[in-house]
């Protein structure tokens, strides 16, 4: 569940720094607009005039139990855009934290179409990559400032501890025109399918850590 824009207007140079935990609501809230446009949150998210607050629970509630608990949320000193990672071996919740997500995705969607959203994010999961791996949960920058590379600046710290640390990273993207982004950054298409009929496409993106030539 990644997005960001990255184009050709000038590269705005940013200081990149962890996310602490009284951020929580403004991470929230830089995610819910950079995401505005996505079709995959579009999709699972009611269309309603409710929508805004129905997309902040969207991921208020997968940030605030995976990212932020393992302090792997980027951003910077402005909040100009978030890089949320769940790290190897953290992505499987909990039968309690997965009891306490349920209301939240229900109030996010409609009771009719919660089970079809159910079983499509159920099948993406099921691609998870069984080898040790970054996770890029979501990573996005305020509308106005996309295309000046604070994307990439915000996925730097752990691509270049992957690196270090000889490990793998994945990520999910409903934006084919995101894809040359990550592909410069070294990820690599490995599937893509409609999450479910009539559903957006979605790539699944892997990147094998560089290693030094040293």
């Amino acid at each position: 569940m990644t997005q960001t824009v990255e184009g050709t207007r000038a590269k705005r140079e940013v200081e990149v720094r962890r996310a602490r935990p009284s951020e929580i609501g403004l991470v929230v809230d830089v995610l819910t607009r950079a995401f505005d446009d996505d079709p995959l949150t579009n999709w699972a998210v009611a269309q309603d005039k409710k929508r805004t607050e129905r997309m902040r629970r969207f991921f208020d509630a997968p940030v605030r139990s995976m990212a932020m608990r393992h302090d792997a949320i980027y951003t910077t000193p402005d909040l100009e855009g978030v890089a949320a990672w769940v790290p190897p071996g953290k992505f499987k919740l909990g039968l309690l934290d997965q009891a306490r997500q349920l209301p939240e995705m229900v109030r996010c969607t409609t009771l009719r179409r919660f089970p079809s959203v159910m079983r499509a994010f159920n099948k993406v999961e099921s691609k998870h990559p069984k080898k040790p791996h970054w996770y890029l949960m979501a990573v996005g920058v305020e509308p106005e400032l996309q295309g000046r590379s604070i994307g990439s600046q915000l996925l730097a710290p752990v691509l270049e501890r992957c690196d270090a640390e000889h490990v793998g990273a994945y990520l999910e993207s409903s934006k084919e025109r995101n894809l040359p982004l990550y592909e410069r950054l070294g990820f690599r298409v490995t599937d893509e399918f409609e999450v479910a009929d009539g559903a957006p496409r979605i790539w699944l993106m892997w990147r094998e850590p560089v290693r030094s030539a040293q």
